[in-house]
């Protein structure tokens, strides 16, 4: 009985130990070669949109700071097995400003997508998922909140507006939390990673192979224990071919 005891607690304290014991994993992004030029986002076809922005708004697809680091990087674990809840929050698309914010951002597959309107216009929403079923619907400007659910694990899912063609967002939905997307000066951080070796993968919506359309994405192997692991992250623009 004793013994049995023994056998008991220790293996009870064994899975206590793991579910306490997590990492977590930060770093930056950059880019190195030339930089594609910043462009300007023409919304003159909307008086609404065009009023939005006292300075002139630019495209998302690459947003690179002085110091050459990397927004909207969407940095995360692959093939990591997650037995825990669906988030009772919900994840948030804005659609401010005739833009999409944020323009990448992640969630968790079953987790609700509110979809928000905060303009005086009228937007149309088309999500165009390969996985997933495609939603297509519009929201005028009195219409400010509508919820889908997203069911199934997909990276990454193209959002555009029908109505204003340069608004264009992604949304990775993820089976597991373990995700994350780098800010204005190129860092990210993923908690509250269980112990183990994983292959974490960077994408970037602007590397993509111009002959098969395939992303390119950047990826390393990090083994995370009990503290934080770095791991920074290089895009580099290939040179031309001469």
């Amino acid at each position: 009985m004793i013994l049995r005891k023994i056998i008991t607690i220790t293996i009870t304290a064994g899975i206590f130990l793991s579910s306490i014991i997590a990492g977590s994993l930060s770093g930056r992004v950059n880019f190195q070669g030339k930089a594609p030029k910043k462009k300007i986002v023409k919304m003159d076809a909307d008086p609404v949109c065009g009023a939005a922005h006292k300075t002139p708004p630019y495209r998302q697809s690459f947003v690179m700071n002085e110091d050459g680091y990397l927004k909207n990087v969407m940095v995360y674990l692959n093939n990591i097995k997650y037995d825990g809840k669906i988030p009772g929050t919900q994840a948030v698309l804005d659609q401010n400003g005739c833009t999409y914010s944020p323009h990448v951002q992640g969630m968790i597959a079953g987790q609700e997508l509110l979809i928000k309107n905060s303009d005086a216009t009228l937007h149309n929403i088309h999500g165009l998922p390969k996985i997933n079923s495609e939603f297509n619907f519009a929201m005028p400007k009195i219409v400010k909140e509508k919820a889908i659910k997203i069911n199934k694990p997909e990276h990454p899912i193209f959002i555009k507006c029908d109505v204003h063609p340069w608004m264009k967002s992604y949304v990775s939905v993820f089976d597991h939390p373990y995700f994350a997307v780098t800010d204005d000066t190129g860092h990210y951080k993923i908690d509250n990673i269980p112990p183990g070796t994983y292959e974490v993968i960077a994408w970037q919506e602007k590397f993509r192979n111009k002959k098969t359309k395939e992303w390119k994405t950047l990826n390393a192997s990090v083994t995370i224990g009990d503290g934080n692991i770095n791991q920074d992250f290089t895009f580099i623009k290939p040179a031309k071919k001469k």
